[in-house]
């Protein structure tokens, strides 16, 4: 089964390269089968991962920055696929 990690945050005002990169630079362990960052206006940075593993295993996931780097909690979501 796959399951995909979704972690996303906003940054502080005029700190979204700073917090694109903080993202980018962790690494998790084990390394997911596929990662991608994006980021979206707003400063906001989105991290998803995919796992070869079942919706409710214990995976490795992005901790949240320091407080004074995002303007929110971090938001985390987990999915599995579904057929089209």
């Amino acid at each position: 089964m796959t399951v995909a990690l979704m972690w996303e945050a906003r940054a502080a005002e005029g700190r979204g390269e700073e917090l694109l990169a903080w993202a980018r630079d962790r690494r998790l362990d084990p390394s997911p089968r596929r990662r991608e960052t994006f980021r979206a206006p707003g400063d906001r940075v989105l991290v998803i991962t995919w796992w070869d593993a079942a919706y409710d295993a214990d995976l490795p996931e992005l901790p949240a920055p320091d407080a004074g780097l995002v303007s929110r909690p971090v938001h985390r979501w987990r999915f599995e696929p579904v057929g089209n």
